[in-house]
């Protein structure tokens, strides 16, 4: 059950897909790269956004994942709807919730602005929890009213 209510997207989705992969850091540029390619033709204004935020979603889990004890896959899931809407999940296995730092990182800092730029940027996004299992799903969903 969701900690968090995943909104629905405005209307029916249009489509959607789902990636599954290794947490390694290669795989953030095939998410992203994914992503653009399924958005391009159905909603081209949010194209370089979505894959900015899924670039940092997948990041945060690939990070997240190769610090636990037991490494398991990360899946990406994006559906759009007719009205233009997007939702981006990715889930991991990692305990823990990610948070927006209450101060931006330093200028020369390597990371710790992908929450900040999805809190920014994204219309709403969140952490849902599902059971059974282990994990979360954080996701950003784009166009509705931003």
């Amino acid at each position: 059950m969701c900690s968090v209510a995943v909104p629905a997207l405005s209307g029916k989705p249009a489509a959607d897909f789902s990636l599954t992969f290794p947490p390694e850091p290669r795989w953030v540029r095939g998410a992203r790269d994914a992503v653009r390619t399924a958005l391009a033709p159905v909603v081209p204004g949010l194209v370089d956004t979505a894959a900015l935020l899924t670039s940092e979603l997948v990041t945060n889990a690939v990070t997240a994942t190769l610090e636990c004890l037991t490494v398991s896959n990360l899946a990406l899931h994006a559906e759009w709807s007719p009205a233009g809407a997007v939702r981006v999940l990715v889930h991991d296995t990692a305990p823990g919730l990610p948070r927006v730092p209450a101060l931006p990182p330093d200028a020369d800092a390597e990371g710790g602005r992908g929450l900040l730029l999805i809190s920014r940027y994204a219309s709403d996004w969140g952490v849902c929890h599902h059971a059974p299992g282990r994990g979360k799903f954080v996701w950003f969903t784009l166009g509705c009213g931003r």
